[in-house]
C-alpha cells in the first residue's frame, strides 16, 4: 500500500560532475605552471651600480651576507662560515660547473664578503659573481 506518492526529481540544468572535473583540471594546470621565487627572509639593501654584471643570472648557488647574525645564508638556510665552506665544497664536488652569486647587504662588512669568496674559491667554485641593483630599481 502506498499512502504517499513520490514526486520525480527533475535532472539539474547544470551538470555539476562535469564542472568539478573541469575545475580539477584547471587547478592542476595552475599548480604545474606556477613558478615560485625564493628569497631569503632577510631584508637587504643591495649596492647600486651603473655597469651591468654578466653571469649573475645563471648562478645556481646564492649566498646572502647580512650585517646581523647569522651573517651567512646559503639559499634560505642560515650557516656559519665553516659550515658554509663545507657545504660549498660538497656542492662543487657534485657539480664542477657550479656558479656562485654573493648577495651582500650594503651595510655588511667587506671582510665577510671576502670570506665567502675565499670559501668558494677553496671549495673549487670557479665562477663567483656579485648581485647588485641598477639605479632606480626598487
Amino acid at each position: 500500500m502506498r499512502f504517499i506518492e513520490r514526486k520525480r526529481r527533475q535532472p539539474p540544468a547544470v551538470i555539476i560532475v562535469s564542472l568539478i572535473d573541469i575545475l580539477i583540471v584547471l587547478l592542476i594546470f595552475l599548480m604545474v605552471t606556477t613558478t615560485f621565487k625564493q628569497h631569503p627572509a632577510v631584508r637587504l639593501a643591495l649596492p647600486e651600480t651603473r655597469q651591468p654584471i654578466e653571469g649573475a643570472a645563471e648562478a645556481n648557488l646564492v649566498v646572502t651576507v647580512t650585517e646581523a647574525p647569522p651573517y651567512f645564508y646559503l639559499g634560505q638556510m642560515p650557516m656559519t662560515l665553516e659550515k658554509l665552506q663545507s657545504e660549498l665544497a660538497a656542492r662543487a664536488a657534485r657539480d664542477p660547473q657550479a656558479a656562485l652569486t654573493i648577495r651582500g647587504d650594503r651595510s655588511a662588512t667587506w671582510g665577510r664578503i671576502i670570506n665567502v669568496r675565499d670559501a668558494a674559491k677553496s671549495a673549487g667554485i670557479k665562477t663567483v659573481n656579485a648581485q647588485v641593483k641598477s639605479p632606480g630599481a626598487p
